[in-house]
Parts: structure tokens; sequence; C-alpha cells
């Protein structure tokens, strides 16, 4: 059964429709590449799956449970337990830069499930940021860390509530080369673990070799998907052709 579904989903901000009924399924284990030009409505799209953005028609479904159904959402209880199966790391982190690292971690996480105690919450933290390779950091501010570093911090949050899915929004565009490196490193980790991961980019090499799905947008609309190799080596429409000739070069 699919993890997420999502069918004929449609969004608009006043009269620019961002969204024009977009329909796809994630399984679990997936890594989807989300591709396209900027305002193709890629961040659009995953925002609506975490509900940070309402839509204005359409169903998603995660975990079997019905967010919306038809533009009709469900209450708002069901859908913080649904919204809680997600982690999302955005394109600019994110940290409270007033909070360490270590309080950057635990506070979501005490707020979230307060029968856990705080040596529980420092021990799940020690393991996510020894996963991304930066326990050393725990004391550190936010503005003692690299913009790498601080992604990968956002990563290790994300992950502390235990999510079923990751969505990524752009997460090396604020980067320079060396930082985006340590950055998709950490995510091809959480692929190779079959963490199931909705990934927004512009990083074509992400996408051809980490993902085994990859969605082309334009103008708000799914145009062509895919494997890497569909996508990449034989792609179908005029459109992610085109798309391709100036991502690749």
């Amino acid at each position: 059964m699919a993890l997420i579904q999502v069918e004929h989903v449609k969004k608009s901000f006043e009269k620019l429709q961002v969204l024009k009924d977009v329909s796809f399924s994630v399984n679990p284990g997936d890594v989807i590449a989300i591709i396209g030009s900027s305002g193709s409505g890629k961040s659009t799209l995953l925002r609506c799956l975490i509900h940070l953005e309402n839509v204005d028609g359409g169903s998603i479904t995660v975990g079997g449970k019905p967010m919306v159904e038809q533009g009709v959402y469900a209450p708002p209880a069901q859908i913080r337990q649904i919204t809680a199966q997600m982690g999302m790391v955005f394109q600019h982190f994110h940290l409270f830069p007033h909070l360490n690292v270590e309080k950057n971690l635990t506070l979501p996480l005490h707020l979230h499930d307060k029968s856990l105690s705080k040596a529980e919450c420092l021990q799940k933290c020690k393991e996510l940021l020894q996963k991304v390779g930066l326990l050393e950091k725990l004391d550190a501010l936010p503005a003692h860390l690299s913009g790498g570093q601080k992604q990968r911090v956002a990563i290790a949050r994300a992950l502390m509530l235990n999510p079923q899915i990751m969505l990524f929004d752009e997460p090396t565009s604020a980067l320079d080369p060396e930082l985006t490196a340590e950055v998709l490193f950490t995510m091809q980790q959480l692929a190779k673990e079959k963490m199931t991961m909705v990934v927004v980019t512009h990083e074509m090499e992400f996408a051809q070799r980490v993902a085994n799905r990859v969605l082309f947008m334009d103008g708000g609309e799914i145009v062509e998907e895919g494997t890497p190799q569909q996508i990449f080596e034989h792609p179908q429409q005029a459109r992610t052709q085109q798309f391709l000739r100036t991502a690749l070069h």
C-alpha cells in the first residue's frame, strides 16, 4: 500500500494556480526526487503534504489515513497525527538561534512526548548527532556552525520524532558545493537505511544516483515521472528535454 497517495491536488494563491491536478504516490522506502524550474510548484506541493499549506481541491492520504478528501480536511487531531509521521527539512535550517544544538534537538521531542525523561531525550539527541557526524557540536550555538553543519543538525532534529517519511525542500540550495556534499552524504545514508524520502532538489546528480523515482514538474503539473534512467537518459516530453538540457550543463 502507498505510504502517501496524492490525487488531483489543486492549489492557488489568489488568481495564480500553483498546482494543477497533481497526482502521485509514494511507497515505503521510496526516494522520490522532484525536479523542475523555480516556480513550477515543487515546494508548494511539499508544503501541502505536511499541511503547511491548505489545498483547494483533491485528496492526500498518508499511511492509509485521509488528511484531506476532495478538498475537505480531516479533524485537526487527525491531521496532527498524520503530520507527526513526517519530518521536514527546509532550505534555511530554521534552528532556534538562542538555543544550543542539544536544546534544538531535545525541545521538540520533549514537547511532543512529555513522558520521556530529559536523559532519554538527551540519549536520542546524541545518537542522532553521531549519525550525522556532529556529536562534538552538542553544546554549540547555531551561529558557530557552518551552513552544512546547520543543515545536518536540522536533519537530526527532524529525525528526533521518528518520522516514517522525510520531506526535504531544496536542502542544499543555500550552501556552497563543499558543504552541499556533506548534506547529500547524510541524505544518502538515510536512503541506504530505507527511509522514505521526498526531495525537492536542484542537485541532478543526487536525483540520478540516489532516487528510485523522479518527478519533473513544470507549470504546476507533473509533466513526466519515471526512474532516473528513464527521465535523464530517455525523457519523453519536450518540456523535460528542454529543462534537462539547461540543468545538466
